[in-house]
C-alpha cells in the first residue's frame, strides 16, 4: 500500500490523513466525510443498520480506494489491479476489512437507471478482464439463488451507495457511487452468514434498525445468499424506483477464460494521485 489515494489501496488512517492535510483530491474527501459521518452517526435517534460495517469504520478496518471515471478503462484497470492486490492482503490487515470505493462523481446529475447502467458496466468490466476462472462451485446464471459476483476467484457482496436514494438514507451518498466489496470468507469468518444461529440473530437485528434508520420498510429485494426465491443481483444496488432498475441482471458470466490478458500482463504502474 501507499500513500496515494486514487487509483491506489490505502487503509482508513491513511485516507483520514490525506484528507486531513488537505492533499486528497476535494471529492475523495467528500466521499470519505461523507461515508464515515453516515457510517458512525445515527439517523431518527438509530444508529446505523449494519453495526458491523459501523463498528468496522470506527475501528479503522476497511480499506479504500478511489476511481477517476465509472467508465474509462484505465480507471477501471486500475480497479481491477487494485482489488486484486485487495483480495491478497485484506486479511493480513483486519477480519472486517471491506473494501470501499470512491468513484469520482460526474459531470452531471444522473438518473437512477444510469446508476444501475453504471454499476454494471464495472461488474461486467471486471469479469472480462478477471485473470482468474470464475469458480467452479459458483453458478453463471444469475437467477440461481446461489450466483454471486466473482473476481480473482473470490465470491464476494458488492453494495452500492448512490444519490438517487431519497428515502433510503442507509444507502444514499450524496457524492457520486459508492461501491463497498465484501468476500464471502468475510462473513463466514464473523460467523454471520445466513445459515448460523448468529448470522440469523443479525439479520434480523439490521432488519430492525433499517425500518427505524430509514423511515420506511426494508426493501422487498433483500434476502439471503442461496436461499430459494432470494437473488442476490438486485441487493447491489436496490431501487429507489422499480421503473428505472433492472427487471433481469445485466450482467453475463461465462467460465470461459480468460477472456483478456490484460490483468495479467500489465504490471502496476507507479502510484499517482
Amino acid at each position: 500500500m501507499t500513500d496515494a489515494v486514487v487509483g491506489r489501496l490505502v487503509d482508513q488512517a491513511t485516507l483520514a490523513d490525506r484528507v486531513e492535510r488537505g492533499v486528497a483530491p476535494d471529492w475523495v474527501a467528500d466521499h470519505w466525510r461523507t461515508f464515515s459521518e453516515g457510517l458512525t452517526g445515527e439517523r431518527n435517534d438509530t444508529p446505523f443498520p449494519c453495526f458491523f460495517g459501523a463498528e468496522s469504520v470506527r475501528d479503522g478496518d476497511p480499506l479504500y480506494t478511489a476511481v477517476p471515471s465509472m467508465s474509462d478503462p484505465a480507471a477501471l484497470f486500475d480497479l481491477g489491479q487494485t482489488l486484486l492486490e485487495y483480495l491478497d492482503t485484506y486479511q493480513d490487515h483486519s477480519e472486517r476489512a471491506s473494501l470501499v470505493t470512491f468513484f469520482r462523481p460526474p459531470g452531471r446529475p444522473l438518473t437512477e437507471a444510469e446508476y444501475h447502467d453504471r454499476l454494471w458496466h464495472i461488474l461486467q468490466f471486471l469479469h472480462v478482464h478477471d485473470p482468474v476462472p470464475w469458480p467452479e462451485d459458483i453458478p453463471t446464471n444469475p437467477d440461481d439463488p446461489h450466483w454471486e459476483f466473482c473476481f480473482g476467484g473470490k465470491p464476494m457482496f458488492p453494495t452500492c451507495r448512490a444519490p438517487f436514494y431519497d428515502t433510503r438514507k442507509s444507502r444514499y451518498c450524496p457524492v457520486g457511487l459508492e461501491i463497498t466489496f465484501q468476500p464471502r470468507a468475510l462473513f463466514e469468518d464473523l460467523n454471520v452468514t445466513a445459515d448460523t444461529e448468529a448470522g440469523q440473530h443479525a439479520r434480523d437485528v439490521i432488519q430492525g434498525r433499517l425500518e427505524e434508520y430509514d423511515g420506511v420498510c426494508p426493501h422487498a429485494d433483500i434476502g439471503d445468499w442461496g436461499v430459494e426465491g432470494d437473488r442476490e443481483w438486485p441487493q447491489y444496488m436496490l431501487s429507489s424506483d422499480e421503473a428505472q432498475a433492472p427487471d433481469e441482471c445485466p450482467m453475463t458470466v461465462t467460465r470461459e477464460h480468460p477472456k483478456s490478458r490484460w490483468l495479467i500482463e500489465t504490471p502496476t504502474p507507479e502510484p499517482a494521485d
